[in-house]
């Protein structure tokens, strides 16, 4: 199958009782207590009565100026914070449906490939679960046999990508993780209580009717990280939340540009919430050519065909699909500005500061995250609707295009938010240690990295699995080039 398989993942019947049950777990939640007697009674004793033993200590967290300032210096409790020194061993755990990182549209995998690489620049142990044709610097699990970019959404691809990486983290064979870093979803959420490995969550999505219900059940079980004050505003109250860190982005890959064109870009999945309708009517009130920029997803077909073919003629309003890499860069480069008609509170747009990295300003409505992104009148223009969004257009020589780029290096550069994530992994780790030792929990023994032995293909670089492991193997790269941060 092209290279070697590493098939070290563990208890087949707690993987095969993972996957089968975590999707209706998350609709279910009076299953909670069966399926975690089933899970407990497949562990060793010793491992059982850590991950039942284990309490939560950053629960009491609650507002966003304890969030900030007991990030760095105390803990939940209100003492000073045992921080864990050293280096981390820490699993990331991607969402199943697109490669990390993304050829186009995928903001969150853009999100984990930017962390994941820069992590492994100071200096931590990370390995990555992603899908099939993921590329990164840490070690590479695939556990699904391919993406599943149509799908997304769908409870059991999630389920079985999960259960496959959770089974490898908690099999004591594999060595010891510090802490799972949790992107993929809601199922990891719902039995983070149940391992033995603390577990970060980044909250990537809105709350709506739907996830508000699932957090409010299950936010408890996982220490947590906002990525905008305005994500966190709308959470349900309870969570564990230990900070509010925004999304990265290599700052450096993105083409800085200070002459720009005359058109003005909307780039984004083709969708109503989107806004690309709104965008071609603010390039008709602001007469500028509007090029889009974006997929049409699956059950999108009939608003783009309704409310955006009509109005692409090629000259006033062009559309160029699905973009990324050079491509997307310099469309960002060269425009007069990007434009966020968005009518939701979107929790993060990294659009927004793909294109401040090339210095190029945003007119967005003052909707979600956007008053943290842009600064109004510096570093683009915040408005009220399509008619003050297109008179925004008319001011665009006010703004600097050097200015745009510095504060998308000092606020969202890589590294500036992976030493935040690295401070939150330490305090996390540290809170979990103190309380293990407070309750006289016998901790896991860790088994030596020997005890996973693994036959280095000369030819491939990859890495064959023990021959005695029967359960599904999990396909692994290591340390393989990182593709280009441009690609989103």
């Amino acid at each position: 199958m092209g290279g070697a398989w590493l098939a070290a993942v563990g208890d087949l019947t707690l993987t095969a009782l993972l996957t089968a049950t975590c999707a209706v777990l998350v609709f279910a939640p009076w299953l909670a207590p069966l399926l975690a007697s089933a899970i407990a009674g497949l562990r060793s004793r010793g491992e059982a009565k850590e991950a039942a033993a284990r309490p939560t200590e950053l629960a009491p967290l609650a507002g966003e100026a304890a969030i900030r300032s007991r990030l760095y210096s105390a803990s939940a409790l209100g003492r000073p914070a045992v921080v864990r020194r050293g280096r981390l061993r820490i699993a990331m755990l991607a969402p199943p449906w697109i490669e990390v990182p993304p050829r186009g549209y995928g903001g969150i995998e853009l999100v984990v490939a930017h962390l994941t690489d820069a992590l492994v620049d100071l200096g931590h142990d990370v390995v990555l679960f992603a899908p099939p044709g993921s590329r990164s610097r840490a070690q590479l699990l695939t556990p699904l046999e391919r993406p599943h970019p149509q799908v997304i959404g769908q409870a059991l691809e999630e389920a079985d990508h999960v259960a496959q990486a959770l089974a490898y983290v908690e099999n004591p064979a594999n060595g010891r993780f510090d802490l799972v870093h949790d992107h993929s979803g809601f199922v990891a959420l719902a039995f983070a209580d149940r391992l033995a490995t603390p577990m970060l969550h980044t909250l990537h999505g809105p709350f709506d009717e739907r996830t508000y219900g699932f957090y409010a059940r299950h936010g408890h079980k996982a220490a947590m990280v906002a990525i905008s004050a305005a994500q966190l505003r709308a959470a349900p109250p309870g969570l564990n939340v230990v900070g509010v860190i925004p999304n990265p982005l290599r700052v450096d890959d993105w083409p800085f540009r200070r002459e720009k064109e005359d058109f003005l870009l909307w780039i984004g999945r083709m969708s109503p919430v989107k806004g690309p309708h709104r965008a071609i009517e603010v390039a008709r009130l602001a007469e500028r050519p509007l090029v889009l920029a974006g997929p049409v997803q699956p059950g999108q077909e009939r608003f783009f065909s309704e409310h955006v073919e009509p109005h692409i003629d090629g000259q006033n309003v062009r559309y160029v699909g699905e973009v990324g890499g050079e491509l997307k860069q310099q469309l960002f480069a060269r425009a007069a500005a990007l434009l966020m008609p968005i009518r939701w509170p979107e929790p993060f747009g990294m659009v927004m500061i793909e294109a401040l990295a090339c210095g190029t300003p945003v007119i967005a409505f003052r909707e979600g995250s956007a008053e943290e992104i842009v600064d109004d009148g510096l570093t683009g223009f915040l408005v009220a609707d399509e008619r003050e969004m297109a008179r925004a257009v008319g001011r665009l020589s006010e703004i600097d295009p050097e200015r745009c780029r510095s504060v998308a290096r000092e606020r969202f550069d890589v590294e500036r938010v992976a030493r935040a994530y690295e401070s939150a992994y330490r305090l996390v780790v540290g809170a979990t240690t103190r309380s293990l030792a407070r309750s006289q929990t016998v901790p896991r023994t860790r088994t030596p990295r020997s005890a996973m032995r693994v036959a280095r293909s000369h030819s491939s670089g990859s890495v064959a699995a023990p021959a005695s492991v029967t359960s599904r193997p999990i396909s692994t790269r290591t340390r393989s080039s990182a593709a280009p941060a441009a690609q989103a």
